[in-house]
């Protein structure tokens, strides 16, 4: 009998997989939280006041900040992605092509150029263009310059995304063209080109983020005070008032763009999660 009764207590259980998850959750809230109020109570708030926060500082950046240096660094990044945006269309069409050559350039370009560092695209267009062509002048002065810099890497990364893009409209999409009389170009530029356009939009609008910040890189092209940037405003100021004040405030404004244009990149992503469901 004592046996029996043995044989009839019920086995203890261990936690559900519910209640694992709820008490990882929950360690990990206490460990971030630790580490807020240990980075609150340790860190020197008044050195870093007085080092980044000084607005009297900031104040006599206004409007210059804006109408100036935000200016010229959308100006940078908007021509830098247009010839991007044009030169990567061309670079994935070679790509996909189906002579050999075309698809060895493109190869080589998107491999070089998403390989080397943005800093050293700069440093070339800047000091080895001259020297190879003496007597040349890039057409535009330093926003051409800061254009082709900013195009030749924007287009490697978005020759792969138009790639992908055009791969992901349905084959029977061109098919439909040809049978109604498109030839093979015509069918890519009026179906398959739109089609890929709106299935890239997000991937691009981060490119266009990349780009945005990539922009401060334009300071190694010599610019005049005219032509500063974001980057090279706040630098400039930080070293004239022996202050990081402008740094911060040329950080805040980059985020004033990229912040945004985040938020678009998410609301498209839903809405095209919500299309293919």
């Amino acid at each position: 009998m004592a046996g029996s009764d043995v044989r009839l207590q019920p086995k203890k259980k261990g936690l559900t997989r519910r209640q694992k998850r709820s008490l990882s959750r929950g360690a990990q809230y206490v460990v971030f939280t630790a580490a807020v109020i240990v980075f609150a109570v340790t860190a020197d708030w008044g050195r870093l006041k007085n080092q980044f926060a000084q607005w009297d500082i900031a104040r006599e950046m206004f409007p210059d900040v804006i109408t100036l240096a935000l200016k010229n660094t959308v100006l940078y990044t908007a021509s830098g992605f247009v010839l991007g945006l044009v030169l990567g269309l061309v670079v994935a069409l070679m790509r996909l092509s189906s002579v050999g050559p075309y698809r060895w350039v493109a190869g080589v370009y998107i491999e070089i150029f998403r390989g080397l560092p943005a800093l050293l695209i700069f440093v070339f267009i800047g000091v080895a263009v001259p020297l190879a062509f003496p007597g040349t002048e890039i057409v535009g002065g330093t926003y051409g310059k800061a254009a082709l810099g900013l195009g030749l890497i924007g287009a490697a990364y978005m020759a792969e995304t138009f790639r992908a893009g055009i791969q992901a409209v349905p084959k029977g999409q061109l098919e439909a063209a040809r049978s109604l009389g498109f030839s093979p170009a015509r069918a890519m530029v009026s179906v398959i080109i739109p089609q890929a356009f709106r299935i890239i939009l997000p991937p691009l609008t981060n490119e266009l983020i990349m780009l945005f910040k990539d922009s401060s890189l334009v300071l190694l092209l010599g610019v005049t005070l005219e032509e500063r940037e974001l980057s090279k405003y706040g630098r400039d100021l930080a070293s004239t008032t022996a202050n990081s004040t402008p740094i911060l405030v040329a950080g805040l404004c980059y985020l004033l763009v990229t912040i945004p244009l985040g938020f678009v990149v998410r609301r498209m992503e839903a809405k095209a999660q919500e299309a293919v469901k």
